[in-house]
């Protein structure tokens, strides 16, 4: 046996034996509730949100690193903005002839933050193109940005409105 890696999304602090953690690694001999423990420390503060988890054990020596992952924007945007979800419904991707309901409107510097967690996870060569990915997400989730449409708002950046922000 060597190394075992096994990667969750779980609620940030609210890991369990349950499957796949306990049944996974119990097996190994690895003292599944400080594992346990171990995780919910370090995954702590994303509270409320789903966060990946790479849980990789040596059952040789019966050690485990633990790396956590960030959440994905969306989740990141909801905790922002204290919202429990989404939209069901997201702007038409023609023609906005009926608008979802609106579920929140995020500050350009709201968008902004999350960008830049999030920069690095999804390849984004730029805050500003960060930032666009993370409006992407807000059309999505029925999110407005300063009061308008996302897809408005990434106009304006692509017109260089919002370069300051961005620096």
């Amino acid at each position: 046996m060597g190394k075992e890696t096994v990667s969750v999304i779980i609620e940030g602090g609210k890991a369990t034996p349950a499957p796949p953690i306990g049944p996974k690694f119990s097996p190994m001999g690895i003292n599944v509730p400080k594992l346990v423990a171990d995780i919910n420390a370090k995954t702590k503060d994303f509270a409320g949100m789903k966060v990946p988890v790479d849980i990789i054990v040596d059952a040789n020596t019966k050690t485990w690193e633990i790396k956590v992952g960030t959440p994905s924007a969306s989740q990141l945007l909801f905790k922002e903005l204290k919202l429990e979800g989404g939209s069901k419904n997201a702007w038409h991707p023609v023609e906005d002839k009926e608008k979802p309901p609106i579920v929140g409107n995020a500050t350009m510097d709201m968008i902004v933050k999350i960008a830049k967690i999030k920069k690095d996870d999804i390849g984004a060569k730029s805050i500003k193109s960060a930032v666009k990915v993370i409006l992407g997400s807000c059309v999505s989730a029925g999110i407005t940005v300063e009061g308008k449409n996302p897809k408005e708002v990434i106009n304006e950046i692509n017109e260089g409105k919002w370069d300051q922000k961005f620096k």
